[in-house]
């Protein structure tokens, strides 16, 4: 590990660890930014003694929607004892006086956040299809909660989600406009056009892919990561994204895509629907839609990455080639969209 990193002034940080965590060794921190991940930034935080995991939002320019410490530590917070596997949050700090930004501590989960066909394929087909069906039955246990019942009635809005989300993703991809996008101009013209009755509320996850879930060696799902996009409001929009990665994963090569679901063993998409439905009881028939959603959100996400790396904010590598990844994907959701009609 390291004494500093981009983002985080250990100096700071130590002058108010002891206020949240009494018997933290202050004067020994020391971190390391963990690999993967192009969005909020993420590091393990240690003091020689224990370790913890640091969540803060990216450098620069950022959305400030896309970007909520608060949110994401409260949603975590509420689904600890139910059973989706979250890791067990520690603390929360709005003050940007300590790092320029909100953020939170949490623990660190053991667990291998599966990105690539070939870390599954070492591990044989069997098991590659277990760590996928845990994967769907992790998003099945999420969208089978009342919010209420945890604590997050009042999380969101799931009136007119779907709508306020085709509407959102188009402010985001403006904000980081760069250059221009004509599939994506067309591909917001038909799903605003044809915006198909809600499922019924739940919490959604808003990024929920295998690399999100930590997998222990038994092929047990330890922790859900990565919330900060939850909010209430349709779940089918969760499915319609992770198949949106497979998917993408299967015609875009470089590290930003996670092609896992291309390895044998993995739950076929058709399998995959089939154990949601089961789980979730949510109607399936407009999937075109969502899809043609989840590939609009999943372009505008990348297009601001590309608007940071462009701008030289990014921290790590692996963002060279994010703004090529985005023409295959809007003409995925383009199709899907058009099949849906």
């Amino acid at each position: 590990m390291v004494d500093e990193l981009p983002g985080l002034d250990l100096a700071r940080l130590g002058a108010w660890l002891p206020t949240v965590l009494p018997d933290a060794r202050a004067d020994s921190l020391s971190a390391e930014l963990i690999a993967g991940g192009k969005s909020n930034l993420t590091y393990a935080l240690t003091d020689g003694q224990s370790t913890w995991v640091l969540r803060r939002p990216p450098l620069g320019h950022v959305l400030a929607t896309a970007h909520d410490m608060g949110r994401e530590y409260r949603v975590i917070s509420a689904l600890q004892g139910t059973d989706v596997p979250v890791p067990r949050t520690y603390a929360f700090c709005d003050d940007v006086e300590v790092l320029g930004a909100p953020f939170y501590l949490m623990e660190r989960v053991a667990g291998t956040p599966y990105r690539r066909a070939s870390e599954l394929e070492a591990l044989g087909a069997d098991r590659t299809r277990e760590i996928s069906a845990q994967l769907v039955d992790a998003l099945g246990a999420l969208h089978r909660i009342d919010p209420a019942t945890v604590g997050l009635a009042d999380f969101g809005r799931p009136e007119g989600f779907l709508g306020r989300q085709v509407s959102r993703w188009k402010k985001q991809l403006d904000a980081s406009h760069t250059r221009d996008l004509p599939a994506a101009d067309e591909l917001h013209e038909r799903l605003a056009a044809g915006v198909p009755p809600e499922s019924a509320a739940g919490i959604v996850h808003g990024d929920f892919r295998l690399d999100n879930v930590l997998v222990d060696d038994h092929d047990r799902a330890t922790a859900v990561l990565d919330w900060e996009m939850a909010t209430l409001g349709d779940p089918v929009t969760d499915l319609a994204l992770m198949l949106t990665y497979h998917r993408l994963g299967s015609v875009a090569g470089g590290d930003m895509v996670t092609d896992a679901a291309s390895a044998p063993g993995f739950l076929p998409e058709g399998e995959i629907l089939a154990r949601y439905a089961e789980a979730s009881g949510r109607d399936l028939t407009h999937f075109g839609w969502y899809l043609g959603l989840a590939a609009f959100k999943l372009a505008a996400i990348l297009e601001g990455i590309h608007y940071r790396y462009l701008a030289g904010q990014t921290v790590g590598e692996g963002f060279a080639g994010i703004g090529d990844a985005i023409h295959p994907l809007l003409d995925a959701g383009l199709a899907a969209v058009k099949d849906n009609d």
